[in-house]
């Protein structure tokens, strides 16, 4: 579905993303992880359209989507979450939800004149689909409570939901475990499943926490110093000598035997 193509973003001399190449196959929950500052959130934000990049191609479907914007991306299925949740801290979780679909029908100041029962018949619409999306993340219970109260699980958890109000094809997370208690990562992991079995969603996930990593995603990609380092299953990965060195510094085969 998305093929990227020796991919660079420079920042005046800094390459955070130095001639990345990889795929994201349909249907797939893939990983990409590596250590901190390896380039993994610059290259989904050049991806996803937050960022142009400097040199290298992005297609989605054959298509070739390099340096589109975001909402024209939204409309292709591509959406992207952040480390930090973006929700609309005054509104309810429903509202939040309801809020995402564009071109409505209340938009235009001509159908709030002389087309109020369209809006009414629109916004029945999206309340029906709003509660069928909380009712699927099993938090329903919070469906009227204003999202700047919920915990940091909760926001990943709407985040995701937001997602489900459109025709998504392929969805980035970053770092949808950050801040969240295992229970809720749990939850969160079960959500992305479900989406990818039930509703055929492709995803690729940022995470630091490889036991989340390797119940979810296959393939695994790593990335250190702006490039792929490496792509395979989570024991693959675990044991690619490139990998352990990228991490800890050092790889196995320097280290002394007890």
């Amino acid at each position: 579905m998305i093929r990227v193509d020796n991919l660079h973003r420079h920042f005046g001399g800094f390459r955070a993303v130095d001639g990345a190449s990889l795929e994201i196959a349909t249907g797939s929950i893939t990983g990409l992880v590596g250590p901190n500052g390896a380039g993994k959130s610059t290259l989904f934000n050049c991806i996803a359209g937050a960022l142009p990049p400097t040199s290298g191609t992005v297609t989605m479907d054959g298509e070739d989507i390099t340096g589109l914007a975001p909402h024209e991306l939204f409309h292709k299925g591509l959406l992207r979450t952040f480390q930090i949740a973006h929700e609309f801290s005054s509104m309810t979780c429903r509202e939040n939800l309801m809020m995402v679909p564009g071109a409505q029908s209340g938009e235009t100041l001509w159908n709030a004149w002389f087309r109020r029962s369209a809006i009414r018949d629109q916004e029945a619409e999206l309340l029906k689909k709003a509660n069928e999306v909380l009712d699927f993340l099993t938090i329903s219970h919070l469906k009227d409570e204003r999202a700047g109260n919920l915990s940091g699980g909760q926001k990943k958890l709407l985040e995701l939901g937001r997602t489900m109000m459109v025709d998504a094809k392929i969805v980035f997370l970053d770092e949808v475990g950050a801040g969240v208690n295992r229970t809720l990562l749990n939850t969160i992991g079960d959500a992305i499943r479900r989406l990818n079995e039930e509703r055929g969603y492709t995803f690729c996930v940022i995470e630091h926490d490889m036991d989340f990593i390797g119940k979810l995603c296959d393939p695994v990609i790593v990335m250190a110093e702006g490039k792929v380092l490496s792509t395979g299953t989570i024991d693959e990965i675990k044991a690619d000598e490139r990998v352990i060195e990228a991490y800890l510094g050092t790889g196995l085969k320097n280290k002394e035997t007890a």
